[in-house]
């Protein structure tokens, strides 16, 4: 059986934090699904379109990488995807706390998916994409906070 974890996040935008722990995980399974979710409430800094162009291109020649999108509860995502893995980063204790009731509602929503948590490297614990939002808008240097190969589309997508 192929081991696919599903890394699920709102990637508005993605940070090299987000790229560090997807490259981190690729030797650890067959496939990983980004799946970017979709919440009609809210309004996102980039559209769900140019999130997944950005991932497409961080990603582009990575073959054990699949870009989704979905709304809903990510069980279910996992479910329709047959995915018995999901995949966190952990940079705070915060998070932890965080993630494992999340980890814990999962189970009890779905036994049979297992959340496995990657600990961010330390250079990376401060970077979220909130903080990259408000850099943006205040039109501050992303430049070491979003991967390399997307830096140049993120200022003209913001910029323009």
């Amino acid at each position: 059986m192929e081991k696919i974890a599903v890394f699920p996040g709102s990637f508005d935008p993605i940070t090299v934090g987000h790229e560090s722990i997807i490259r981190r995980a690729l030797p650890l399974f067959d496939k990983i699904i980004i799946a970017i979710g979709y919440n009609a409430d809210k309004q996102g800094f980039f559209s769900v379109e140019t999130r997944k162009k950005f991932l497409e291109k961080v990603f582009e020649n990575e073959t054990k990488i699949q870009i989704e999108t979905y709304t809903g509860l990510t069980v279910d995502f996992c479910k329709n995807h047959k995915v018995k893995y999901l995949l966190r980063g952990l940079r705070t204790s915060a998070d932890f706390e965080f993630e494992r009731s999340i980890g814990q509602t999962n189970k009890v929503l779905s036994g049979d998916i297992e959340t496995i948590f990657m600990l961010t490297e330390p250079e990376h614990t401060f970077i979220n994409s909130s903080v990259v939002r408000d850099i943006l808008r205040h039109k501050g240097n992303v430049e070491h906070f979003v991967p390399k190969s997307i830096y140049p589309l993120i200022t003209k997508e913001y910029h323009a």
